[in-house]
């Protein structure tokens, strides 16, 4: 391989790293309110509010449904009004956190309701806010189920990434398509499948790692 292909792939997985990067920071922050919210307002949920709760639930599975690709192309006009351009890795993790908050809301969503009922009952019983249940009891319970699925939502991201770059959002999806499909280079086409293969090998001993961290501090 040419020290210029090599370059060129450095790149990409730049260009890749930072597109999952920066969609998953905002899955996170806009997911976890998200899923909090469907926990806390669900008939079991110390704010139960079924309207609330259905609106949102329908809008995620809404979300959650819609392949990518399908999804990349309907919002085109939003990922265009939001940096200006439909092409490019800037406009990639437009889509890509869009498709990944719902994902995020549903983890975050499923992991609280794993909580002990009691935990929380006995918050109540001490006349704990909601507010501070949820700070306090929810999320530090169920942290471990939170960064196993955030980590899981990152690896997704990674296959996303390189299927957006089918599309010109550039990225390792990007490479091999013009090189290694379009160019016929094989041995490009292979570099970037193990190039994402350790993507995803490298986030999920790094999630793995954190989510028994925080249940070992549990524990003690």
């Amino acid at each position: 391989m040419s020290p210029d292909l090599l370059k060129l792939l450095i790149e990409g997985s730049l260009d890749t790293l930072y597109m999952v990067s920066i969609s998953s920071l905002v899955a996170l922050l806009a997911g976890l309110p998200l899923g909090v919210v469907l926990s806390v307002t669900s008939d079991e949920g110390i704010l139960r509010n079924e309207p609330i709760n259905v609106v949102l639930s329908f809008i995620v599975n809404i979300g959650r449904s819609a392949p990518f690709i399908i999804l990349m192309i309907a919002i085109i006009p939003l990922t265009r009004w939001i940096v200006g351009t439909s092409i490019g890795i800037n406009a990639a993790i437009v889509p890509l956190s869009v498709a990944a908050i719902p994902f995020v809301g549903r983890v975050v969503e499923s992991s609280l309701r794993e909580i002990d009922g009691g935990v929380v009952e006995a918050a109540l019983a001490m006349g704990a806010t909601p507010f501070e249940i949820i700070y306090k009891v929810l999320l530090p319970e169920g942290l471990p189920g939170i960064i196993a699925g955030v980590t899981l939502t990152v690896i997704n991201l990674v296959g996303y990434s390189a299927m957006a770059g089918t599309l010109g959002a550039g990225g390792l999806g990007d490479i091999a398509v013009r090189y290694g499909y379009q160019r016929f280079m094989l041995d490009v086409m292979l570099a970037t499948i193990v190039i994402l293969v350790v993507m995803v090998q490298l986030v999920q001993i790094i999630g793995d790692k954190i989510s028994s961290l925080t249940r070992h501090d549990k524990r003690n």
